[in-house]
C-alpha cells in the first residue's frame, strides 16, 4: 500500500472537482512530482527512479484504487519514459531531466511527414494525449511520405517530438469516464521538425542495459492499463460495499458483491503471477520468450473481461440512485468501462 487511509479519502475528495474540470488538481499532480511518479521508467541519471514492471504495476493499481483519472495520468505519465532509449542522449537528457518531465501523445499515426532538408515538415491531428494540458513533451507518430519510385509503397512511420508552445490542444475529450485525464486532441500544421527530435520504435540510442526498455511494448502496455483496471474494479467494490451498506440492499446483492471480491482477488493473483513469471525471465535471459508475451496478453486480457462481467452483474442490482453521475459508485463504474474500451485491451478477433 502506497497511500494511507486518510490520503486515499483526501484524493477522493477531490475527485468530483476533477470530473468537472476536466484536469488533475495542482495538488495531485504535486504529489505525483514530489514522488517521482512520472519517471519510474526514467533512468536515474536523467532524475528518474527506474522501477521493475512489478513494482510499478502495483502503484498504478494502488492509485487507480485512489481515483481512476489520476491512476491513468501516472500510468499514462510514467510509460513515456520509455521513449528516453529512444531518443538520442542529449534529446532525452534535455527532456526528462526536470522535475515535471512527462510525455502526452498518440500512438496512432495520424500524421504526415515530408522530408525537407534538415528534418521534416509534419501536419496532422491526434487522439486522445492523455495529460495534455500538463504535458511538458508530447509524441506523435507519422506516415513519412516516400522520395522517388517508392511514392506510395512501404512508407515508413516515424515518432516526433513537439514542445508544448508547437502544438494546440483540441479540448474534445467527452467520455463518460476518466473525465478528469485530459485526454483531448492536438494538431500541428507545416510544422518543421529537426531530424533530432524523431525517432524510430526499432532503434535504441540510449541506456540498452536498462531491463524495462527490453520487455516488448505491446504486453507492458497491456500489463499497465489491466493494473488501471484492477485498481477501479477495487475501488468500485469499496464504493459498492459503502452503498449496500447505507441503502440496506437484499442478501441477493450482498452474495453479488462476495463474488465479485472473490472474482478480483483471484484475478489479481493470476495477474501479479504472469507478470513476476516474465519479468523473472527477462532477469534471467535478458529476453522474453514468445510463449511468455502470449501469456502475458491473454492474461490481461482475460482479467480486464472478468472485472467487466463482475462490475456490471453488481452494477445491474444497485438501483436507481447508483445511475447518478455524483454516486461513486457510478464514477467508478464509468471509469472502469473507458479504461476497458483502450484498443489493446479489447478481445481479440
Amino acid at each position: 500500500m502506497i497511500f494511507t487511509p486518510e490520503e486515499v479519502q483526501r484524493i477522493r475528495e477531490q475527485s468530483p472537482g476533477m470530473e468537472s474540470e476536466g484536469a488533475l488538481t495542482e495538488e495531485l499532480l504535486n504529489l505525483i512530482y514530489q514522488n517521482r511518479w512520472f519517471k519510474l521508467f526514467v533512468p536515474d541519471d536523467l532524475n528518474g527512479r527506474m522501477t521493475t514492471l512489478p513494482d510499478a504495476l502495483r502503484i498504478f493499481r494502488e492509485c487507480s484504487r485512489a481515483d481512476g483519472s489520476f491512476g491513468w495520468l501516472v500510468t499514462i505519465g510514467a510509460g513515456g519514459g520509455f521513449f528516453a532509449s529512444l531518443m538520442k542522449p542529449e534529446v532525452g537528457a534535455s527532456l526528462f531531466t526536470g522535475e515535471k518531465a512527462v510525455v502526452a501523445g498518440s500512438g496512432a499515426p495520424t500524421g504526415t511527414a515530408k522530408r525537407v532538408e534538415g528534418g521534416y515538415l509534419v501536419s496532422g491531428r491526434w487522439k486522445y494525449c492523455s495529460g495534455a494540458v500538463h504535458a511538458t513533451m508530447f509524441t506523435a507518430n507519422c506516415i513519412v511520405e516516400p522520395e522517388g519510385p517508392e511514392r506510395g509503397e512501404n512508407a515508413e512511420i516515424r515518432s516526433f517530438i513537439f514542445t508544448p508552445d508547437q502544438v494546440r490542444i483540441h479540448r474534445d475529450w467527452n467520455t463518460f469516464g476518466l473525465k478528469g485525464t485530459g485526454s483531448h486532441s492536438m494538431s500541428v500544421a507545416d510544422l518543421f521538425v529537426p531530424d533530432r527530435m524523431t525517432f524510430l520504435f526499432t532503434e535504441v540510442h540510449a541506456y540498452g542495459d536498462e531491463l524495462i526498455y527490453r520487455y516488448p511494448f505491446i504486453p507492458f502496455a497491456q500489463a499497465s492499463f489491466a493494473a488501471v483496471a484492477l485498481g477501479i474494479a477495487a475501488h468500485f467494490a469499496e464504493a459498492a460495499r459503502d452503498y449496500i451498506r447505507v441503502k440496506e440492499r437484499k442478501a441477493n446483492v450482498q452474495r453479488k458483491l462476495e463474488e465479485q471480491e472473490a472474482l478480483l482477488s483471484r484475478t489479481e493473483s493470476a495477474f501479479y503471477s504472469a507478470i513476476t513469471r516474465s519479468w523473472d525471465e527477462l532477469v534471467l535471459h535478458g529476453s522474453m520468450s514468445e510463449a511468455d508475451e502470449k501469456q502475458v496478453s491473454e492474461q490481461c486480457l482475460s482479467a480486464v473481461r472478468s472485472m467487466l462481467t463482475g462490475t456490471f452483474e453488481l452494477f445491474s442490482l444497485l438501483g436507481l440512485s447508483a445511475a447518478m453521475e455524483d454516486s461513486p459508485v457510478n464514477r467508478t463504474w464509468r471509469d472502469l468501462q473507458t479504461v476497458c474500451q483502450h484498443s489493446l485491451l479489447l478481445p481479440e478477433e
